[in-house]
This record gives C-alpha cells, structure tokens and sequence, in this order.
C-alpha cells in the first residue's frame, strides 16, 4: 500500500511539474513561429509611434500584462513581434528588458524613439542608427587638489577619457557566462545582421522631413547612454569630443548591455528630438517628440521588412 502511494505521490507530483512550465516554454508552446522580434519603445509617443507603424489599424494578436507593463504581440510583414515600453531611464529599461526576455522566447530586440543630437553635422529630425553604445554618466567623482593643479585620485583610478570639471568618465565593469571574471567594456555593439537589413532598408526609406527639410538617415557610429536628460552645451560638446557620439538618450546603453549580457541581438533607432543643449533659448524636445518618434519608427518598420522570415 506505502509503495503504491509513492507511486501515485511521483505521478501526481510529475502531472504537476508539467503543467506548470517556467513562463519563457510556456509562452514559447503558443506562438506560431520561430523568431520573435522585441520592439520597444521608452514612452507614450514613442510607444504611439511604434504601434501606428507595425499595428496600423489591425487588434494585437493577444496582450498579456507582466508586473504592469503590457505586451502586445502583433503579426507584421511574416514576423512575430511584440511590442511594449521599456519605461523612461536607465534601470527601467534594464528592468523591463530583462523581463521581457525571462518571460519570452525574444530571439531580437529592436528599439525605436527619440535622442538628443550631439553631432554639430546632424539636425532635428534626423535619424541614427548606431552600430555601439557607450555609458556617459559611468564615472568617478574627485575632489579637486588644494594648489587647483588637478584633481585628488584614489589608488585604483586610472583616468582613460578626457573629464569634465570633477567628473572623469569610466568604463562599464560587465560579465556574463563564459567569462571567468568581470572587465572593463567602453561599449555595447549592435548586431552585425540586423546592422546589414538597416544598410539594406536605407535605399528605400521613406521621404523624412522636418520643418521642410528633408532628414538624413546615419547607420553606423556612436550612441550614449545616462540616467539624465542633457540640456547643456557645454557637456553636449565635451560628450562629442569624449565619444564622437552621434546621440545622447537615456536608456539605450542599458537596453544594448542587457542584450549583450543575454547575448540577444540588438539594434537601436534613434531620432533627433532636440541637440541636447545645442539650441538658443529653450529645449524643443516636448514640442517635437511626437513628431520625430514617427521618423525613429518608420525607419525601423522598413528594417523589420528586410529581417529574413
């Protein structure tokens, strides 16, 4: 009789263990192809952006809710995509990135929104795609010498970028599986691949204009990263020098490291909202993000049309 309690104990406890799988097979058994592209988006315009241009007038396939942020899995062009907002800021981005990609089998992740221009050649409404993306606001504070001859390190600092006043930028200390210890890494790189559709949906974008003029499309170069919105000229022309960076944005950085750590493919748009600083008189970002967002998502639509099916 103890015996075949056991028995039944096993086979209850076996039926149990398979009709609760983690959430990642769970969602994995119900959907119907074999690539799933994450495109995300920071907040409502963004977000309004991304799903006027893959929802059009058309219902998400289902939407499921993962600790408040919501998910809309839409069919576009022969791809499965789901659509959600990463929330605005480093460590939301981080966050929701890194449940999106615990919770479903996302093979890609894709992002689309708006940045501050730090790139003299580059204007409002243009759009960036970088191939890297590197933490600005990664740094050591010092105090500054009693004689003002330079600032007082710690015995580990070792300066590598040009600082501006007390703040000395600093690499991003990263590891994942594989490695056997952490080390230093200046930037996130974006996807050889998803680079090369980007390459091959720029020779037939459509026509991007801003206040008349007719926007330009970058592939290729440098994207930054911080937990701040930049309205300063002064750090906008010392991030350029720093960086040669293109954009400057606050959450790509850590979109493009939770990838690189789950070693998913990334790959970033970018549109210029504001020059981060750059500009006479006030920031023009509030007035433009809905316009410009439309720029970051139409050119990542026609991305996803060249992603292999």
């Amino acid at each position: 009789m103890t015996s075949v309690f056991l028995r039944l104990s096993f086979l209850l406890l076996l039926v149990a263990g398979c009709s609760t799988p983690s959430p990642r097979s769970q969602n994995q058994a119900r959907l119907p192809g074999s690539n799933l592209y994450a495109v995300v988006s920071a907040y409502r315009p963004e977000v309004e952006a991304n799903e006027k241009a893959f929802l059009e007038t058309n219902q998400p396939v289902r939407v499921e809710h993962l600790n408040g942020v919501e998910f809309k899995f839409v069919r576009f062009a022969g791809h499965d995509l789901v659509l959600f907002p990463a929330g605005v800021s480093m460590v939301n981005a981080a966050m929701t990135t890194q449940l999106a990609l615990d919770h479903f089998p996302i093979t890609a992740v894709l992002f689309a929104g708006i940045a501050g221009g730090i790139n003299p050649s580059l204007k409002v409404g243009d759009v960036v795609v970088p191939d890297r993306w590197a933490h600005h606001s990664e740094a050591a504070y010092f105090n500054p010498k009693p004689d003002g001859s330079g600032y007082v390190f710690d015995n580990t600092f070792k300066p590598k970028y040009e600082n501006f006043g007390f703040m000395f930028p600093a690499d991003t200390h990263v590891i994942r599986a594989g490695m056997s210890r952490p080390e230093d890494m200046p930037a996130f790189p974006a996807d050889e691949s998803l680079l090369a559709a980007a390459r091959r949906a720029s020779t037939h974008l459509p026509n991007l204009t801003y206040e008349s003029r007719t926007c330009q499309v970058r592939i290729g170069g440098v994207g930054i990263s911080g937990p701040v919105f930049c309205d300063n000229r002064e750090y906008r022309r010392w991030a350029f020098r720093v960086w040669n960076a293109d954009c400057l944005d606050m959450e790509s950085s850590s979109v493009a490291q939770v990838c690189w750590a789950n070693r998913i493919p990334c790959l970033i748009v970018r549109s210029l909202s504001d020059l981060a600083g750059g500009q006479e008189g006030q920031n023009p970002e509030e007035y433009n993000e809905s316009i410009v967002s439309i720029h970051a998502s139409e050119v990542l639509r026609e991305i996803v049309r060249e992603l292999p099916k």
